[in-house]
């Protein structure tokens, strides 16, 4: 699927004597759908939140659009970036977590247009539209003008997206978005998620939902102790599992 927007090389991080990830690999084509799938503190989570630098890595290297996160590569060295320059490479990655994030005090469009605004320098009038397109986009154009004490939690997690969105990233992280909702509000997330992918969206997605990365995702990633155990199509990982570790997670989730 061409070359990668993602590169992750012998990714390596540790919390005191624990190590979460260890020697990770992963490569994410551009318009690719990549699902991690694992039992809890396998390092998906962990992974994710070292994408965009909320975690400095031990170890490795990853990459987004030939771009080093993080680090500044000079004279064969890497060398960490200033908060500022992490700032910049953050633009191009959008995230969304298992809880919402919004703003409380600002509605549903107002959370959408902080970003464009107040880190792209977005002319308002523009982002205020814009932010209505991207509501409309999450089937939320109607309560553009609610606040999130107002909305349901699945409603929450689209404006979320929309957000995320408004930044116009290159590639978008989810870390279990729907862990924190209700089960009949899953769905809607879901339902949204697939349209981007539908669109062409760079994804990496942290979940439990099995039917959504039978149905969306080009790849499957089952992840143990930190590393890779399985990789596929999601018809070969989740229907014919080759290792007795990812044959006894799906058992147990489907149960």
């Amino acid at each position: 699927m061409g070359e990668p927007l993602l590169r992750a090389i012998g990714v390596h991080k540790s919390y005191g004597h624990t190590e979460v990830l260890r020697g990770f690999d992963l490569e994410v084509a551009k318009g690719q759908v990549v699902c991690l799938l694992g039992p809890s503190g396998s390092g998906k989570s962990t992974f994710l939140r070292c994408v965009n630098h909320l975690e400095a890595i031990d170890g490795g290297q990853i990459w987004v659009d030939g771009e080093p996160i993080g680090y500044r590569l000079r004279g064969g060295r890497l060398y960490e970036l200033r908060e500022r320059e992490v700032a910049r490479q953050r633009r191009d990655i959008g995230m969304v977590f298992q809880r919402f994030n919004l703003f409380a005090h600002r509605t549903a469009l107002e959370n959408v247009v902080e970003g464009p605004i107040q880190v792209l320098r977005l002319d308002a009038d523009i982002a205020r539209r814009q932010g209505l397109e991207l509501l409309d986009r999450v089937g939320l154009a109607h309560r553009a003008d609610a606040y999130p004490a107002q909305l349901s939690g699945g409603q929450q997690q689209r404006v979320a997206i929309a957000r995320s969105l408004a930044m116009r990233p290159k590639l978008m992280l989810f870390d279990e978005p729907t862990s924190a909702l209700d089960p009949e509000l899953v769905g809607e997330v879901l339902s949204v998620m697939a349209g981007l992918a539908e669109e062409g969206m760079t994804m990496l997605v942290v979940t439990h939902e099995l039917g959504f990365a039978a149905e969306a995702a080009d790849e499957v990633v089952f992840m143990a102790d930190g590393a890779v155990v399985e990789l596929g199509p999601p018809g070969e990982v989740l229907s014919k599992p080759k290792h007795e570790r990812t044959r006894q997670f799906l058992a147990r989730t489907l149960q």
